[in-house]
């Protein structure tokens, strides 16, 4: 199934300050969710971001939110943010049935988010080079699991495209501009 811009919302799970140094790939992951942040904002795509416990483990990391409109933050005490009733019944609300996931820890929060969602019946775009842990291996165990399950690996770029779908639109000359256009030299690591 094609991703589609008025279905989509961009989930990111605990990108925290306190946790995001000891992550392997955290700036990586970081700066590609903060690209497809700007995506999402361009196109009017619904982002969403989790933190669990930000008095020990911080707040949102400063860079991922750098020149973007405030996003919706859900504060959660589980590892699992469809634990939370509120986190639920505004997803449900929202009418966004697919949900491109990204995160950290990729074995830990990122992977639970993402089995309440396919629980829950939504289809779930595991962001691949925007999802970490502090071991690398864990990040490619939990996106096989999450993928054995369900859910579908995605690149940022892959996202981006099928979200814009068509190349004579004034959005698609304003995200290419932006976003694309400048992306085009950048290699990216994926796990």
């Amino acid at each position: 199934m094609r991703l589609q811009r008025d279905k989509s919302l961009l989930l990111m799970v605990d990108f925290q300050a306190g946790l995001v140094p000891v992550i392997d790939g955290g700036d990586q992951a970081i700066a590609e969710a903060h690209w497809l942040y700007g995506v999402a904002d361009a196109l009017d795509i619904p982002v969403w971001l989790t933190e669990q416990m930000p008095e020990k483990l911080g707040g949102t990391a400063p860079a991922l939110l750098e020149a973007r409109q405030a996003p919706t933050i859900w504060l959660k005490q589980h590892f699992g943010a469809m634990e939370e009733t509120a986190f639920c019944e505004a997803l449900s609300d929202s009418g966004r049935q697919q949900v491109v996931l990204c995160g950290t820890e990729a074995h830990i929060c990122v992977l639970q988010t993402a089995l309440g969602l396919l629980d829950e019946g939504y289809a779930v775009y595991w962001l691949t080079e925007a999802t970490a842990s502090r071991r690398a291996e864990e990040a490619v165990l939990a996106r096989e699991r999450a993928c054995a399950l369900g859910a579908q690996a995605v690149s940022a770029d892959m996202v981006a495209y099928e979200w814009l779908h068509r190349c004579d639109t004034a959005s698609f000359s304003a995200v290419h501009r932006q976003f694309l256009k400048p992306r085009a030299d950048r290699t990216v690591r994926f796990f």
